[in-house]
């Protein structure tokens, strides 16, 4: 940062002491303000001493006062014309003495820094710490400062060579002349070769001073273009990564770009600065002459430098995705997929010049089996300002697909590796060729690694891989990732699960919810940070119903169909049973909550408290609804019309009260439908599938009654308490005129197990609940119950 950026930065004591500090001619403050940079920049220590280089210094200054003068002129700013004038007027003084002008500039210097370090030596006492937000603001701040240091630095650079051209000028103007004139006076010519000698030390001094600075320049330049790729665009693609997944960072190219062409045409006009001094020296040159013995190197360190820069220029804007897809990364063969590159680098003249031509990975992993692609479609686009909406060089292919190749053996050297389809990796790659004033480069990009698959069953398979990946690994050249896939840490972990419910819904999970979910993974812990996940626990087991099944079936479920419910904070979604009865128990009777089902894959159910003619709280549970269910009614209409039907009372819904205290229709009621009753669209489901009577210390079928039949005549109701609440509750019913069979969830250590659940059904007085609920429902001539001997045909 600036010396003089900072003194305007500094608190008002300070600043009283820097207007004391200028409150004099020697150096007006507004001289010190316009040329500030160029001020810092010079070596006025040593042209304090050196006579030759405080002339340089002084022609220098004037020049830039009438620079100055001159914008000032073209701004109609009359009061700013006329100071500078006058401070140019008051500079001539020290023609005879440029030296005082140089110690007298450094003395300023001097002082200001004296300031500075007082005003540090305060601001640490103050702030022994800083926040790391903070910080990384202070770190974008610092590196814009440095740009702007670097076009300011530019612009002296433009003035310096002007004057050293000048001064060759004159030098090879009246050597020309001492060349033609023909002085027979031994002492004038002698006198003219010294006024020449002079005059080329003077050249001399100023080339070299040229060249510093010009080493200087690269210094920076190459500072700069360390941050921009190596931590900046390093942490663009990391977050890169992360977006693809599901992450809300921020990452538009907007300002890599401009950093990027910043630095770049600075490189470029250092190239034009040396390809001016080569001129110069084709024109006068001389013995030990410094342009020739260091400008080879320049050369080389600048295009060096500038190919770098280029190199990391291109990059992959939006990764490949289908239209349809899951999510990025994941592909189909003979699908279209779109994906869009972009040049950071821009410069307006090489619109629709640059060819990108797309392919797959040069190199693939020796891997036996491992499939290899072609890219076919509309492979080759000109990088254009077009299809960007912020005018950035970009190359957008939309219709791209692939085609597996002909297996052609497996060769030498062939791993036995054994590696899914879903976890086999390709990468995509770009190519083009940067062309512009005489330097030529070639560029390629790549995409994120993806998974590439032939049949839509192998989506959820797919995505699980993209999300391990891109969650644990920043090597996107690591093909062979799965080979030995790390484990993941709970915070990792949690942190990914929740970015999928934040991109899907725009609400992620609370840490009340992950830490659900962690305990069903790891049982009780004091502390899951130091957990791990491993990849087969996640999506690789044998059994279908791994982890990654049963989230997705809930999110998969969420989106389509309780989205804005999820969105409003309705549903408390992941809560152990165990944690579910203790919240209810502890509240009013008909309060109840909503809940994903632990064993029943994309499920959602509700549980509610109620009193029993004892006094006592009893929480039940209602079998868990899936798609099924809530393609025919939503799910508020499922609360709101859900009913119990107890012998001798009016039926009702014993759903009073959202957890914790929300009255039903208050939370659920904008979200009805208009009609209700009879008028309901949803009245065939509510009547045939929404019926439920409560039954005391028995396990029977009962035929329907005349008043059964009222209220659903010759229909199958479907739901009741079922599955998870016969684990909690002891509540056990049928779920429909068909018995379905229970699953297992391999996930749950407490599930009941089959031969259980069936010696229930067949032993009723093992139930010790005081109440269980039965599903009212018609039973047809031919309907039986397996292995239920309680039960007649």
């Amino acid at each position: 940062m600036a010396q003089w950026d900072r003194l305007g930065q500094l608190p008002a004591a300070f600043k009283q002491q820097l207007l004391e500090l200028y409150d004099r001619d020697s150096l007006p403050m507004d001289v010190r303000h316009y040329l500030a940079v160029w001020i810092e920049n010079q070596e006025w220590l040593r042209a304090a001493r050196d006579h030759d280089l405080a002339v340089v210094l002084l022609q220098v200054l004037l020049e830039n006062l009438d620079i100055q003068h001159g914008r000032f002129v073209q701004e109609e700013s009359f009061l700013l014309q006329h100071n500078i004038r006058r401070y140019k007027q008051n500079f001539q003084r020290y023609l005879d003495e440029p030296c005082d002008l140089a110690r007298t500039i450094l003395w300023f210097l001097e002082k200001e820094n004296e300031i500075l370090m007082s005003a540090d030596l305060t601001e640490q006492v103050q702030f022994l710490q800083v926040e790391p937000e903070i910080m990384e603001t202070s770190s974008k701040q610092d590196l814009e400062r440095k740009m702007a240091g670097l076009r300011n630095e530019m612009q002296c650079m433009e003035h310096t060579m002007i004057c050293l051209e000048e001064q060759q000028d004159e030098f090879d103007f009246k050597y020309q002349t001492h060349k033609m004139e023909a002085v027979g006076d031994e002492a004038v010519k002698n006198d003219q070769i010294k006024v020449l000698q002079g005059l080329v030390n003077r050249l001399d001094e100023c080339r070299k001073s040229t060249l510093s600075d010009l080493n200087k320049l690269l210094d920076r330049t190459e500072d700069l273009v360390d941050i921009l790729v190596k931590k900046e665009l390093v942490e663009w693609q990391r977050r890169q990564q992360k977006t693809c997944i599901g992450a809300p960072d921020d990452v538009c190219l907007d300002q890599l770009e401009k950093w990027f062409t910043c630095v770049a045409v600075c490189l470029f006009q250092v190239r034009e600065f040396l390809s001016k001094l080569e001129e110069l020296v084709g024109k006068v040159s001389y013995e030990n002459d410094p342009v020739k013995a260091q400008k080879p190197a320049l050369q080389r360190r600048a295009d060096t430098v500038l190919k770098d820069l280029l190199k990391s220029s291109f990059v992959v804007e939006t990764q490949p995705s289908m239209p349809q897809g899951k999510g990025p990364l994941v592909l189909r063969t003979n699908v279209q997929f779109s994906v869009k590159t972009r040049l950071l680098v821009k410069f307006p003249e090489l619109n629709h010049s640059m060819k990108v031509v797309v392919s797959m990975e040069r190199e693939t992993p020796h891997i036996k089996g491992y499939r290899r692609f072609n890219v076919l479609g509309t492979i080759t686009k000109a990088l254009n300002m077009v299809e960007s909406q912020s005018g950035g060089m970009v190359a957008d292919f939309r219709h791209l697909n692939l085609k597996e190749q002909k297996s052609g053996g497996s060769g030498k050297g062939v791993s036995d590796i054994p590696l899914s389809v879903t976890e086999e990796l390709h990468v995509i790659c770009f190519d083009t060729v940067f062309e512009l004033k005489g330097l030529s480069v070639g560029l390629q990009a790549s995409s994120l690694p993806v998974v590439i698959i032939s049949n839509s069953s192998q989506q959820q398979s797919a995505w699980a891989s993209i999300l391990w990946f891109n969650m644990l690994s920043q090597d996107t050249k690591d093909l062979m990732f799965f080979a030995n896939s790390p484990a993941a840490t709970w915070p990792q972990f949690g942190e990914m699960l929740s970015w999928q419910f934040l991109s899907a819904t725009k609400r992620g999970l609370n840490d009340a919810q992950l830490e659900m979910i962690a305990h069903r993974l790891f049982g009780n812990q004091m502390n899951y940070d130091t957990c791990t996940v491993a990849w087969s626990k996640f999506s690789k087991e044998n059994t279908p119903d791994t982890f990654w099944v049963w989230f997705d079936g809930i999110l998969v479920m969420v989106k389509t169909f309780l989205e804005d419910l999820w969105r409003e904070g309705l549903i408390m979604g992941f809560v152990s049973k165990g944690k579910e009865k203790s919240l209810l128990k502890k509240k009013q009777s008909g309060t109840f909550l909503l809940r994903f089902s632990e064993s029943v894959i994309g499920g959602i159910t509700f549980s509610w408290v109620e009193t029993t003619g004892a006094g006592q709280l009893n929480v039940k549970t209602v079998q868990p609804f899936t798609k099924d269910d809530l393609i025919q009614i939503p799910f508020h209409e499922i609360i709101r019309n859900f009913q119990i039907f107890e012998p001798g009372n009016i039926p009702e819904n014993p759903l009073l009260y959202l957890y914790p205290n929300i009255p039903k229709d208050k939370a659920f009621g904008k979200y009805y439908s208009e009609k209700s009753g009879d008028d309901s669209p949803y009245i065939r489901y509510i009547k045939t599938k929404l019926m439920f009577v409560s039954k005391e210390k028995t396990l029977e079928h009962r035929p329907p009654m005349s008043s059964d039949v009222a209220q659903g005549e010759g229909l199958e109701p479907m739901n009741g308490l079922c599955g998870e609440s016969a684990e909690q509750n002891g509540n056990l019913h049928l779920l429909d005129s068909q018995m379905e069979p229970y699953h297992l969830d391999p996930m749950l250590s407490d599930s009941v197990p089959h031969e259980d659940l069936l010696l229930c059904l067949n032993n009723p007085n093992l139930l010790d609940d005081s109440s269980q609920i039965n599903i009212l429902f018609n039973v047809g001539p031919e309907f039986s119950f397996p292995d239920l001997d309680c039960l007649p045909p």
